[in-house]
């Protein structure tokens, strides 16, 4: 006879491995913006902010992939809400996907691949890589070990089980809506919009501030990638007809806004 405790395995794991990714990538890559996915690697075509959003945003299309997959387990293991243990099993492996991402994070994107550090202008990058890797992987997973190891309750095993489904999959909608937003702005004030302007010269950007009453204060070294400060009357959508093929103050282009941005 299966154990019903067993069908918490993948779900749990799978959305504690989610999670991590969306905590990394919304505390390093967007609110402390203290690396991009790819920023430690060498080359020209790396130092293109372009490449660099591109690829935050892939990997952030890469968790909702496995957010799904794990909600959509959860959903169809729902009879193991009745099993022993039920609810600390799927904290136990949500626990242990937490710590697993930062640990294989930290091995291969940090120090075997080198695609990127914690803490990139650091003078000391490998102190922030190991604080990390203690904090958010060694200690969540050996909480998870931990949990999984517990004894069997005493009663109300459903309802632990049910709280901590509603949880952990709160926690991941949650964390993937917030992964998609724009960062907050004092709408009294111009708004900072970040666009892209596939085959467009200065000429024309320039062209397009002026139509729209805004002022250009950032471009990036290809000049595809542009800044500008509308008023606040004026919506961003009137960017797309002006050859803008993405906005920023947006759920679809929101990581774009929060990267740091200088005036030229």
């Amino acid at each position: 006879m299966r154990d019903l405790s067993s069908g918490f395995v993948w779900p749990g794991f799978l959305l504690g491995f989610a999670l991590s990714g969306f905590f990394d990538g919304i505390l390093l890559h967007q609110i402390l913006q203290w690396h991009h996915l790819l920023l430690g690697l060498e080359g020209e075509a790396f130092r293109d902010l372009r490449l660099q959003l591109m690829a935050d945003g892939l990997f952030h299309a890469l968790m909702y992939v496995v957010a799904v997959f794990g909600l959509w387990l959860l959903w169809r293991e729902r009879a193991s809400l009745a099993a022993p243990r039920g609810g600390r099993l799927l904290l136990a492996h949500g626990a242990i996907g937490f710590g697993l991402w930062h640990i294989l994070d930290g091995v291969l994107s940090h120090w075997i691949i080198g695609l990127h550090r914690i803490k990139m202008d650091s003078p000391n990058p490998l102190l922030w890589d190991l604080i990390w890797f203690t904090l958010f992987g060694l200690m969540p997973l050996a909480m998870g070990l931990w949990l999984r190891r517990g004894g069997t309750y005493s009663g109300g095993s459903l309802r632990s089980a049910t709280a901590a489904s509603v949880l952990l999959s709160l926690l991941i909608v949650t964390a993937g809506a917030y992964a998609a937003l724009p960062p907050q702005q004092d709408r009294s004030q111009d708004r900072q919009v970040l666009a892209f302007f596939p085959a467009a010269d200065a000429a024309q950007v320039f062209a397009a501030a002026v139509a729209l009453d805004a002022r250009v204060v950032w471009s990036d070294r290809s000049g595809a990638l542009w800044t500008l400060l509308l008023p606040p009357a004026q919506s961003s959508l009137t960017l797309y007809r002006h050859g803008a093929w993405l906005v920023g103050d947006g759920i679809i282009g929101g990581c774009l806004t929060w990267t740091q941005r200088k005036p030229i």
